[in-house]
């Protein structure tokens, strides 16, 4: 299917650096298409199905793709079932990925086949992959993590195991899928790996042989608890941005160990840890994190302005050279290990997401009713990470009749979710420092109102439930009509949600029933049909059978 529809993509003028997006659902349809825009020597541009239609739109007015293949593919039944025949060189492009831009829009990143292949050959060796394993495929495609487990498994004859689309937020169903599959690789986030670990069927999940955790630091008391779980698989902690092709630097835990590294450079690649002067800094010192080698990618796909701003020269190389400064902090460690200290400029990762905090300000200033908007990282509770933004309204209006709902409306159709703040705070003037800076230090944390939230619970179980709520997202109460999501919550909390609702109900709930009934008055409503779907039907019993 693949070989026939790279043909039909070449009819169609498709070939060596033409872009080709691809926005069909993960399935056996998505590895179809992103082989088959690769067969036809074109670099395929991923899209989420769930992106909003503004960013989508943003995307493909900067990569002006030749096509867009969506669900249903076309019928390709006429066309060859050969390879065709294309000239290649390793320096063509071979996928476009958008991440977060601090500019208000996502940047395109070009790969060229010789870095990803570096990666993808690394990795095939590292971990022995054959054709005894199954890997799993459950990033979305829009992520550069997905493309080792798209294209490294069928190059040695493993099987892909593909996940739902929605798979990957319920733990649940991830560790069923992984132990009735047999599957023996898979990558997770380390939120998610948590999430994972408390599920009870994750400790029949033997198949394993080894994960790859990437996108958050990664804990070492985290990585201790997997491996007491599962003793025979190996637990990894990989680093890399997607301009350098997915990772470049990796370390396997040691169980039992309180410290977890990023480890060393994978093959053909450089590391340095540099202070202001892009001098090495001595072992134990912090310094900003460069990387060279073959992974780098190109750059930012027209850019010119911020790709020489990003891919400097190296001073340690050939002429020509190029390193990429990743606005991360570093350190050597005593054995010659990296460690990652944290960001030094305001890009974040919460929950794995890369998230430029300067796209998700523009998205709230782009409303009529804001004249400026902050948003920074908060953790009030420890282990939950969530964006909070907060907004001026224009005009010097009072703050107090900013509408915070149509505000959030107002960023969710332009961003994807896991962008959208999970708190709006509307302010009169932003705190600022003696020297007139801003001081997010001082920036209030987000309050709850209890009164919109409506009515009290009615029954036993919205009293059960409105326990819960109130229990995971640190409030005091929580009424019938409040939606789990407005007040804070975000899909690793709906993970614990579901996981106590099994224990407080014995009913089978899946994550996806909270993002479909997000109060307390649909969920008990979903339980309570749940709950009578699962009783055995009762047959009324004849006089004789009854006396048998």
């Amino acid at each position: 299917r693949a070989n026939r529809l790279a043909h039909w993509l070449v009819e169609r003028g498709a070939g060596p650096e033409r872009l080709v997006a691809v926005r069909v659902p993960r399935s056996v349809d998505l590895l179809v298409a992103v082989y088959a825009v690769v067969k036809s020597g074109a670099a395929y541009v991923p899209l989420d199905t769930d992106l909003p239609e503004d960013r989508v739109r943003h995307v493909l007015d900067s990569a002006r793709p030749l096509l867009v293949l969506e669900e249903g593919l076309p019928d390709v039944s006429g066309y060859p079932e050969g390879d065709p025949v294309r000239e290649l060189v390793p320096d063509h492009a071979a996928y476009v990925i958008y991440t977060s831009g601090s500019t208000g829009g996502p940047k395109g990143v070009p790969v060229a086949h010789r870095s990803i292949m570096n990666r993808i050959r690394w990795g095939l060796d590292h971990f022995d992959v054959g054709v005894e394993d199954r890997v799993l495929l459950s990033t979305s495609a829009s992520f550069d993590v997905s493309v080792p487990e798209l294209f490294a498994p069928l190059q040695v004859g493993a099987a892909v195991v593909v996940s739902r689309p929605d798979g990957r937020r319920d733990p649940a169903y991830l560790a069923e899928l992984i132990q009735r599959e047999r599957v023996t690789g898979a990558d997770f986030v380390p939120s998610l790996l948590s999430a994972f670990v408390a599920e009870p069927l994750a400790k029949q999940c033997t198949s394993l042989r080894w994960i790859e955790v990437a996108g958050e630091a990664f804990p070492a008391e985290l990585a201790n608890r997997f491996t007491e779980l599962l003793p025979g698989c190996s637990a990894n902690n990989l680093y890399g941005p997607t301009e350098a092709s997915v990772e470049v630097t990796g370390w396997e835990h040691v169980p039992g160990s309180d410290r977890l590294p990023i480890g060393a450079p994978i093959w053909n690649t450089q590391v340095y840890v540099l202070d202001a002067m892009l001098r090495p800094v001595p072992p134990g010192v912090a310094g900003d994190f460069y990387l060279a080698g073959a992974g780098l990618a190109r750059g930012y796909l027209g850019q010119t302005p911020l790709t020489a701003q990003r891919f400097v020269a190296c001073p340690w190389g050939a002429p020509g050279t190029r390193m990429y400064r990743t606005g991360d902090v570093a350190r050597w460690n005593e054995d010659g290990q990296v460690e990652y200290l944290g960001r030094s400029d305001f890009q974040v990762k919460v929950r794995g997401f890369r998230i430029e905090l300067g796209e998700v300000e523009a998205a709230l200033t782009a409303h009529p009713g804001v004249g400026g908007a902050v948003v920074v990282v908060r953790e009030d509770r420890a282990g939950d990470q969530r964006l909070v933004g907060y907004a001026v309204p224009a005009g010097g209006n009072d703050p107090s009749a900013l509408d915070t709902a149509a505000l959030t409306e107002s960023v969710r159709e332009r961003l994807p979710e896991y962008m959208v703040p999970s708190a709006i705070v509307p302010l009169a003037a932003f705190p600022m420092t003696p020297s007139g800076k801003l001081d997010r230090g001082a920036l209030p944390a987000p309050g709850r109102t209890e009164a919109p939230q409506g009515r009290g619970p009615r029954t036993p179980d919205e009293e059960v439930l409105c326990r819960l709520f109130a229990d995971l997202l640190g409030v005091d109460e929580v009424g019938v009509d409040a939606d789990f999501f407005d007040q804070g919550g975000h899909s690793l909390l709906a993970t614990r949600l579901v996981g106590r609702i099994r224990t407080e109900f014995d009913v089978d709930v899946k994550v996806t029933t909270v993002f479909r009934n997000p109060t307390v008055a649909q969920l008990a409503d979903r339980i309570r049909k749940l709950t009578r779907s699962s009783r055995p039907r009762l047959r009324q019993m004849t006089v004789e059978e009854n006396r048998r």
